[in-house]
Formats: C-alpha cells, sequence, structure tokens
C-alpha cells in the first residue's frame, strides 16, 4: 500500500476508482475518490478480498467510509458500497461518528428464527422492503488496532450485522427481496439500472480523454 492509496490485484471495481497502469495486472484506488456505489455496480455483487494488513492507509478509509455514512444519514456501511472490495465494515447503531465500529475480516453467523423487518440500503436508494433475516447473530472480526473479537447480536444490532456481511458476501437488500417486492420496485431497479450505465459510460469517456 502507498500512502492514501490501496493496491488491490485486478478486479470489477468502479470505473471513477481506476488508474489503470499500462501491461500491469494491479489497480491504484484513491481512497478520498470514494464515493456511495449504486446498486447493480459490479462490485457489489462480488464476493470482496481479505484485508491483508491493517495500516494507515486502512484507518484512512474507515474515516472515508465514517463521513460517507453520516453524510448519507446511515447506521451502517461495507467497503463494497464504497467502491472497494474489501471485506471490511463498519457499524453505527445510533449513526454517530462517536460509536461507530469497525469489522475486518469478519464472520458472520446467524441463528435463531427468521423474521420478517423493512429494510434501505445506501446502495439501493429509494427502495424500502420486507427482508427475512435471523434474530440473532454472532460475529467475530478484527478491529483497527489488530485484536480479534467475538460479540453475540440480537434484534437491530443482529440484522444490521447480516446486512453489512450481504455487502461483502456480494450481495444487496435488491437480490434478498422476494419477487413480489421486485416486482412492486421495478420501475426504481430499472431507473438504478439506467443511471448506472450512463454513470458508467460517462466515467469511461473522462478516462479516454484524460489518457490523451
Amino acid at each position: 500500500m502507498k500512502d492514501g492509496v490501496i493496491v488491490l490485484q485486478r478486479t470489477c471495481i468502479p470505473v471513477y476508482l481506476l488508474k489503470y497502469i499500462k501491461h500491469s495486472i494491479r489497480e491504484m484506488i484513491d481512497i478520498s475518490k470514494c464515493q456511495i456505489t449504486h446498486y447493480p455496480a459490479e462490485v457489489l455483487a462480488e464476493p470482496a478480498k481479505p484485508v491483508e494488513k491493517i495500516d494507515d492507509n486502512i484507518r484512512h478509509l474507515v474515516k472515508k467510509m465514517t463521513d460517507i455514512m453520516l453524510e448519507k444519514k446511515g447506521v451502517g456501511l461495507a467497503a463494497p458500497q464504497a467502491g472497494l472490495p474489501l471485506r471490511l465494515f463498519i457499524i453505527s447503531l445510533d449513526g454517530s461518528r462517536e460509536n461507530v465500529k469497525v469489522y475486518i475480516n469478519p464472520t458472520v453467523t446467524p441463528s435463531g428464527e427468521l423474521v420478517e423487518f423493512e429494510e434501505g440500503c445506501l446502495s439501493v436508494p429509494g427502495i424500502h422492503t420486507k427482508i427475512r433475516r435471523y434474530k440473532n447473530c454472532k460475529v467475530t472480526a478484527t478491529d483497527l488496532d489488530g485484536n480479534e473479537f467475538t460479540e453475540e447480536a440480537d434484534g437491530l444490532y443482529a440484522r444490521c450485522l447480516q446486512h453489512e456481511s450481504d455487502h461483502i458476501e456480494g450481495m444487496t437488500i435488491a437480490d434478498r427481496m422476494p419477487s413480489a417486492a421486485r416486482i412492486a420496485h421495478r420501475k426504481q431497479l430499472k431507473k438504478l439500472k439506467e443511471e448506472h450505465k450512463r454513470s458508467v459510460k460517462h466515467e469511461a469517456q473522462n478516462e479516454i480523454r484524460d489518457t490523451k
């Protein structure tokens, strides 16, 4: 990793985050350019990669993710939602900076009965739908100081953990919603797909222009 830049093996991530290096299989991603990523971006549809080293770049990323989450008034955010395919997410149940908790390379194990509850997602704007999730779960992860921890969760906390865990596994509420909900939200889903196509085309044009 370089200062303020995370180097990843080639993967599908938003064009605006890429600096292609000729004849190279590696990509450099400027953390300062991270922004909220919307469905159906490919980075949201693929399993994320483990964080190999916790350093100042990861801390910088967590700060950037926190800024994005608070700006969008969310209570959780995963790295893929910021355009980076890393197994990392943050949660703050009260939406405050002071109570942000960091989960690096987390493993979330659900348990208990399935409960249906309405959810929204910063990466799937304009849609709120009922999602079935387990009432309880256990999370094991590493914090920013490199310490591993395990917690038991229920209620909203368990739901948030499962929601963010979905993101690092390549899933969103658009994938989990039942068929009836997908039909009900088909116009918004179509709108998001069209906006994504326009965004990718625009960024690709900018990349081409910048290389000339």
